[in-house]
């Protein structure tokens, strides 16, 4: 990672490993277009010419630069007080001083420490999100993916939300890029077959009779007939541009990977790093685009994950290694109802950090068998302290910075219990680890 403190808030992003190839994500700044460079804010304050590069190249992808340029394969240790403005600049201060105490309790040189920290807090905080870049040739951009009208193959695992698909099947009706089928994979109790029949849809339908999202998923990227696989939520509205603003998004960037945005009621806001185009640092398989070349060269969804969380985090990740070009797509959203039953709530843990019971697995373990396989221990236990205190709060306070902050004074009292959710978590992950991966293969 360009700037080595990153690894103490961001310790099992995408962006902290290197692609397979050597290469990581960041563009050499010196081949950075100037018009570019331009819209980048130079920081004087950084004491080495390297920390403003880095800088610069960190402020280009986070505010959208999209290019085909090279990137940096390896990155030059800096001064700590740099380490600390670059926090200071991005980071709100309490995530500063957890870095201060995590460096102090890792037997860091207190002195040399405390001086960096109290050195960069002349370091005003950026606003870098308010004006990222724009691709002003998106709306006239006339895609020829798209006038092609290629074959897109729609996969919908459902789970007893016959009443939520109704809506989600009439939405598909209205698309104004018809060349697609369905692949509904219903894992209802009881299966309702009947249901399907009125709508003017290609729908290739199988009843599944064990709950498994990533069994169903991946069974009907087998089956299907399109080189375009577009992954979608049974919970989900979208608009009749759906599908032509992901197809248009892989053709302006020549990209491999549309990834859709998501909110949770209409017309809420879009969160600021989703609002514009960027390189993505996830996928959301209830609204993404992929290739189908992708499954043949780097396999299917690991069922690792089944009944648990991270599978779409995992293959991302995987997709990202490979060189795969995965851009977030603001034109291509959808509401994510998020309701209250069916779905993955009915096949095993739906929040993958707040267990509902005392001596329950804390983060529930394919979270740890994802970062221990990329990762490693190091930075694991580094993810550990950054999520599990934050955890204590409910989920929907998890925005709110004085709660989180309350969490991790209630987490100091609960210590004992949260320490033995962290251990069983960890020896089910261990399990994990030595069955390895299952991952499938899609041969054609």
């Amino acid at each position: 990672m360009l700037f080595q403190f990153l690894k103490y808030l961001h310790p099992t992003h995408y962006f902290q490993l290197y692609r397979k190839n050597g290469t990581s994500v960041f563009p050499k700044v010196e081949k950075l277009p100037d018009e570019i460079l331009e819209q980048l804010e130079t920081e004087t304050r950084f004491q080495s010419e390297k920390a403003k590069e880095y800088d610069l190249s960190w402020q280009a992808l986070q505010k959208g630069y999209i290019g085909d340029g090279p990137t940096y394969a390896s990155f030059h240790k800096l001064p700590v007080v740099d380490e600390y403005r670059f926090l200071r600049k991005y980071f709100h201060p309490v995530w500063v001083l957890y870095v201060l105490m995590l460096r102090i309790f890792s037997f860091k040189n207190p002195f040399q420490e405390i001086a960096a920290w109290k050195k960069s807090s002349n370091v005003k905080r950026s606003d870098y999100l308010k004006q990222p870049f724009r691709y002003y040739g998106w709306i006239s951009f006339k895609s020829a993916l798209v006038s092609e009208k290629p074959f897109v193959s729609i996969v919908i695992p459902t789970l007893n939300r016959y009443e939520y698909l109704r809506d989600v099947l009439e939405d598909l009706e209205k698309q104004g890029h018809k060349n697609f089928e369905v692949i509904i994979v219903d894992q209802s109790n009881p299966f309702q077959e009947d249901f399907y029949k009125n709508f003017n849809l290609k729908i290739q339908l199988v009843q599944q009779t064990e709950r498994a999202l990533w069994l169903a998923r991946n069974h009907a990227i087998k089956i299907s007939k399109g080189e375009y696989i577009l992954l979608f939520d049974d919970d989900s509205r979208v608009e009749a541009d759906w599908i032509t603003n992901h197809l248009k998004c892989l053709d302006f960037f020549k990209a491999d990977i549309s990834s859709g945005v998501s909110i949770s009621a209409s017309g809420a806001e879009v969160p600021k790093n989703y609002s514009f185009f960027r390189i993505s640092d996830q996928i959301d398989t209830g609204n993404v685009l992929l290739k189908k070349q992708i499954f043949r060269e780097i396999g299917l969804f690991d069922r690792q994950f089944e009944k648990q969380r991270m599978g779409d985090g995992e293959y991302g990740l995987r997709a990202y290694l490979n060189g795969c070009k995965n851009i977030s797509n603001p034109f291509a959203g959808r509401i994510h109802l998020k309701v209250g039953s069916g779905g993955l709530r009915e096949m095993g843990s739906w929040d993958a950090f707040r267990p509902k019971k005392l001596f329950a697995p804390r983060p529930i373990p394919s979270v740890l068998y994802l970062y221990r396989k990329y990762y490693g221990r190091k930075r694991s236990l580094l993810a550990i302290l950054k999520t599990v205190p934050q955890s204590i709060i409910p989920y929907r306070y998890k925005k709110n910075k004085k709660m989180l902050v309350l969490g991790l004074f209630i987490s100091l009292f609960l210590f004992p219990f949260v320490v033995l959710q962290v251990f069983i978590s960890w020896r089910l992950a261990s399990q994990k680890l030595r069955e390895g991966a299952m991952i499938g293969e899609l041969d054609y």
